[in-house]
């Protein structure tokens, strides 16, 4: 296949940033310094910092970008600073002129702006690599947040992910590096996140979804779709007022206590993950928006995860031991969900994640960080070729941001203790749930076929015993054909022994002068050959021609 001249150029820039990284000290980490000490990992070991990385992926495009993004959730590819550099990367964007944005939303939505809106701010509130947002006003008064996506930007995240998925297999390929950290998975799951972003319906029936089950919260505000103004390209929704929590003053620290709205904010992710298995995947501080109502507003959700109802329980076993500090649980958790070789000692790894949730239970609450410990964990596994689910690797991400939310608004609130009674709570109405009596009337059932049934089978056993007549079946190795077997191996072996040693013996003859010949041989040398032909000529037919036929019988 040809490669077009913007192609080579996406190739060439792409293994000059490998070239660069590749071999150095940033990626090398996770093999040789994972884990290997508790000490906070100093920017100044490695030969890069994580703003350079950084900024080297904003060079290269808004595809990449995402890529730094994902990248941030893998903490068994990049040592802590550079995840932290890489959670809050954006993007520099030109913004799309107003005449392109009018034209995208015509052709979405087969009317004008202007007919649309009874007033639409020209100026984008913000841009995006995928979209930028501009504040308007519905005709019913209602003030709106329009998000539009960029144009062409489908065809180019194609085309860079198109380039990135054959680089990668090819090193998967003739990489063991590749192999270990599995890249072309890595950019599959780009191609995934990034076609799920693009496509902004699914966007709107998130934040339908979200809105629906956080009801219950009265300090969380997820903005609600305007369904009839969505499309693929378009997205409109509520307008959120206030600023980015990040932006809240020392001084509205002091007067307000946010603990009410914190503690609303840690429960509710608890119920999106664990009850729902429907989560917001990226609460970072700058998705996340104090309103002047003082709740708390969740931005962007593109991105969200889910989380299966296996995964589910394991998740909340997970809670329970981390909470309880048991180690030995949590270890045992982690290893019967991850991937890893049958024959790999893994004492090691038990031994460190004991030791990580020992240390935590003489903490201080406020220095307690779930996503933290979740996180150093994976590194563990990683170091020891333990793969941990990708689920996990989200889940400690979105605790981790949820930690540093809390320790800004309010740095003495206990999370472990919120994490501790919710998931206690939790279980006390799922054993209620199991006591209903429609959830117990399938277990009636059952009772009942087997009182019914019982008296019956155990007369019947009971006669059958009396009269010996009481037969079990085992299916175990018949002993006489498993001796047998071997016994028509080790003739075998004995038969080849001879026919080598007539072989040898006739060979060796061969050199003796002899007055009596065959055919010009010494005549011992000769026989001796001859029975050995004999005997190698019925082993033959034994093995070719009477153990096929046993086969067909």
């Amino acid at each position: 296949m040809s490669l077009l001249p913007d192609q080579y150029d996406k190739y060439i820039r792409f293994f000059k940033f490998m070239m660069k990284y590749w071999n150095s000290d940033v990626f090398s980490y996770t093999e040789e310094k994972m884990a290997d000490s508790e000490s906070e990992v100093e920017t100044e070991n490695f030969d890069h910092s994580p703003e350079e990385l950084a900024e080297d992926l904003k060079s290269m495009g808004p595809t990449y970008v995402k890529l730094g993004q994902l990248l941030s959730t893998r903490p068994d590819l990049l040592p802590p600073p550079f995840l932290d550099a890489l959670a809050t990367l954006q993007d520099d964007v030109e913004i799309v002129d107003y005449q392109e944005v009018e034209t995208i939303f015509k052709e979405e939505l087969g009317v004008r702006i202007s007919k649309a809106f009874a007033s639409f701010e020209k100026e984008p509130l913000a841009s995006a690599s995928i979209g930028q947002v501009h504040r308007a006003v519905l005709h019913s008064g209602k003030t709106v947040a329009v998000k539009v996506q960029r144009p062409g930007i489908r065809k180019r995240f194609i085309e860079d992910l198109d380039t990135l998925m054959s680089i990668s297999e090819k090193l998967e390929t003739y990489s063991e590096m590749g192999r270990n950290y599995a890249i072309h998975s890595v950019i599959e799951e780009l191609r995934y996140v990034l076609l799920k972003e693009l496509d902004y319906t699914l966007e709107a029936q998130n934040l339908a979804t979200l809105k629906r089950n956080l009801v219950e919260f009265e300090h969380m505000f997820i903005p609600a779709p305007i369904l009839d103004y969505c499309s693929s390209k378009v997205l409109t929704m509520e307008f959120i007022e206030g600023g980015k929590i990040t932006k809240v003053s020392p001084l509205k620290r002091l007067d307000i206590s946010f603990e009410p709205l914190v503690d609303d904010l840690v429960k509710s992710y608890l119920k999106q993950i664990i009850v729902d298995g429907f989560a917001h995947a990226d609460p970072h501080p700058g998705n996340v928006y104090l309103t002047p109502e003082n709740k708390i507003a969740l931005m962007d959700l593109g991105m969200v995860a889910k989380f299966s109802n296996e995964m589910q329980e394991i998740i909340l076993k997970l809670m329970i031991g981390l909470s309880n500090y048991d180690g030995s649980r949590v270890a045992d958790i982690l290893l019967s969900i991850s991937e890893y070789d049958d024959k790999k000692d893994v004492s090691n790894f038990k031994k460190d994640v004991i030791r990580k949730t020992q240390e935590n239970e003489n903490a201080r609450a406020k220095d307690l960080q779930t996503g933290r410990i979740l996180i150093k964990m994976n590194q563990m596994a990683a170091k020891e070729g333990i793969h941990i689910p990708v689920e996990l690797n989200i889940l400690g991400k979105i605790l981790l941001n949820l930690d540093q939310i809390v320790a800004y608004l309010a740095p003495e609130y206990d999370v472990q203790q919120t994490v501790k009674d919710y998931v206690q709570l939790l279980m006390q109405k799922r054993m209620k749930e199991n006591l209903k009596p429609e959830n117990l009337m399938e277990v009636f059932l059952e009772m009942k076929e087997l009182t019914e049934n019982l008296p019956y089978r155990l007369n019947k056993f009971s006669e059958l015993l009396a009269d010996n007549r009481l037969k079990i079946k085992v299916d175990a190795i018949d002993e006489q054909r498993f001796t047998g077997a071997f016994q028509k191996v080790a003739n075998r072996i004995t038969a080849g022994l001879i026919i080598a040693a007539l072989i040898i013996g006739a060979a060796m003859l061969v050199r003796v002068p002899s007055s009596w010949t065959i055919a010009g041989y010494p005549g011992f040398a000769f026989i001796l050959f001859v029975i050995a032909a004999i005997i190698g000529l019925y082993l033959l037919y034994e093995i070719l021609l009477k153990d096929e036929s046993k086969k067909e019988k």
